[in-house]
């Protein structure tokens, strides 16, 4: 199945704009060269012809395309995840670390933390004890960037102990990723509870990244 989608995107495969892509990723990854709107294009077309959103959560489908050269693959994998939230799992969070850990940088791993991971440690909190906590310590920065970021959608059902404590396990981390994710984080959950970010901010030694980051709103 995944024979058809390769072979229309190299149809696709345009040089030209493959160039200031892989420039814009600081030359991590190879491009096919295709844009957004049309990659998006081809990507629904191939899901409408083929049924698989309709289907079981195909988590070798996923592996096929991270395995693939080009950057666009992980970005439809990204796509096909979007598209299959509701059938995701507690199960399906080792995929999802796999996948933070693997081909690693902010464009795949931020929508990673926020949608999938998000989504199931709202489905069962069990796995923020059992498997995020030890995330915000671990050696990997996108897995702790992950940790920081998993509740960026929650607002209102932030929780902000859990918020607050991996920050401040991070909060002298020298990492550029790191600094901009608890700035990230804490703009926006000063949306919800400026009162709060204000006081943690004030009352918190953190980078100066993180500090005008997170104060954007206040």
């Amino acid at each position: 199945m995944i024979h058809k989608l390769v072979k229309e995107l190299e149809a696709n495969r345009n040089l030209e704009n493959a160039i200031p892509m892989e420039k814009y990723m600081k030359d991590h990854f190879t491009f096919l060269g295709i844009k957004t709107p049309e990659r998006k294009k081809i990507t629904n077309q191939f899901f409408k012809d083929t049924g698989i959103i309709k289907e079981a959560f195909d988590r070798d489908f996923i592996l096929q395309l991270w395995a693939m050269d080009e950057r666009e693959y992980q970005y439809i994998a990204l796509d096909y995840i979007d598209k299959m939230l509701r059938k995701i799992n507690v199960e399906d969070l080792a995929l999802f670390e796999e996948l933070i850990v693997t081909k690693s940088w902010w464009d795949t791993v931020d929508m990673l933390a926020q949608k999938p991971v998000g989504k199931i440690a709202s489905i069962d909190s069990r796995v923020i004890s059992d498997t995020i906590d030890s995330w915000s310590v671990h050696d990997n920065l996108w897995l702790i960037r992950t940790a920081i970021l998993f509740q960026l959608k929650y607002k209102e059902k932030t929780n902000e102990d859990i918020l607050y404590t991996y920050i401040i396990r991070n909060a002298e981390s020298k990492e550029f990723f790191i600094q901009k994710a608890i700035g990230w984080a804490l703009r926006e959950y000063s949306k919800i509870n400026p009162t709060s970010v204000r006081y943690f901010i004030e009352n918190t030694k953190l980078a100066k990244l993180s500090i005008r980051e997170g104060s954007k709103y206040l």
